[in-house]
């Protein structure tokens, strides 16, 4: 009796915690939407100021960097990077965008930015899994959970039981 009932509560916890996996995905694709923009404006302040200056983006950034100057070649570095953040997060977000409702979690696990991961995991706030992602999410939760502590809590039923034989006239 015990050990269903544990089964019962570890199944509920685990459901429960399971099925906010889609609603962190959902956080983390909204954070994720936010800094493209914002890197897009940057990018494309970039390409606009080099295309004045008579450079393509690609020749801009080998200019700043062989520059003799150590603020322009930093500056360079830096630029590079943004723009391949830049890049790849839209990667993730076209991704996210073919993968399919049950896919995107997938998406997330293999391609997630730390940085954004680790933002949306400090904010995340829980929310009611109305979706029927969070539905699947927490139904395998809940089973996975009963599941292995019901299998974890039975050699202990078998003793129990053993002692309650041995003791039964």
């Amino acid at each position: 009796m015990l050990a269903r009932r544990l089964a019962l509560a570890c199944g509920l916890f685990l459901g429960i915690v399971a099925s906010q996996g889609p609603e962190f995905g959902q956080q983390y694709r909204q954070r994720l939407g936010g800094a493209i923009d914002e890197l897009n404006r940057v990018v494309a302040r970039f390409d606009k100021d080099a295309a004045d200056s008579g450079y393509s983006e690609a020749d801009a950034l080998a200019h700043m960097q062989n520059s003799s100057d150590s603020l322009m070649r930093r500056q360079g570095k830096s630029m590079e990077k943004t723009i391949t953040r830049f890049r790849s997060l839209l990667a993730q977000q076209q991704a996210f965008d073919h993968s399919g409702k049950f896919g995107r979690l997938l998406v997330l696990l293999e391609r997630a930015d730390p940085s954004l991961l680790r933002t949306t995991f400090h904010d995340f706030e829980p929310a009611v899994p109305v979706t029927s992602e969070g539905f699947v999410f927490g139904g395998i939760g809940f089973v996975s959970g009963w599941l292995a502590t019901m299998l974890a809590t039975l050699p202990f039923g078998r003793r129990r039981r053993r002692r309650i034989e041995a003791t039964a006239p």
